[in-house]
């Protein structure tokens, strides 16, 4: 089975046109594609939702909820906090994480997509 293109005519206007909005995209592109990266990992995306429904959270509140060690919700908060998409600060001993509402505009619709199934799934608990 062959893999190349077989066209008969190209349309060198769209394809200057093409070029031309990717290379103007190219910094959006390259912020949304490494956010997305970053938060397709499962845990990562769990730590996001559980900032954005409960404003702010420390590492060992986290690591209670996702049932694992303090030193590996530490990664991946200090990932996400690397990339911007979260900030920390103290308060006496213990370190607070909250979401950069600027640098997660991409994720919302995720994270209210998960909030809805979240609502959706205690109505029905209390329905039962």
């Amino acid at each position: 089975m062959s893999e190349s293109c077989i066209r008969v005519l190209a349309d060198p206007v769209q394809i200057k046109n093409c070029r031309a909005r990717i290379e103007h995209l190219k910094s959006p592109i390259s912020e949304i594609a490494k956010i997305l990266n970053l938060s397709g990992n499962e845990v990562r995306l769990k730590i996001l939702y559980l900032l954005d429904s409960e404003q702010k959270m420390c590492p060992c509140d986290l690591s209670d909820v996702l049932n694992m060690s303090v030193p590996a919700i530490s990664q991946h908060l200090r990932k996400l906090k690397d990339s911007q998409l979260v900030i920390d600060h103290k308060i006496g001993q213990t370190v607070f994480y909250e979401l950069v509402p600027e640098s997660i505009t991409i994720l919302k619709p995720i994270l209210k997509l998960l909030t809805d199934q979240s609502q959706k799934g205690q109505l029905e608990e209390v329905q039962v």
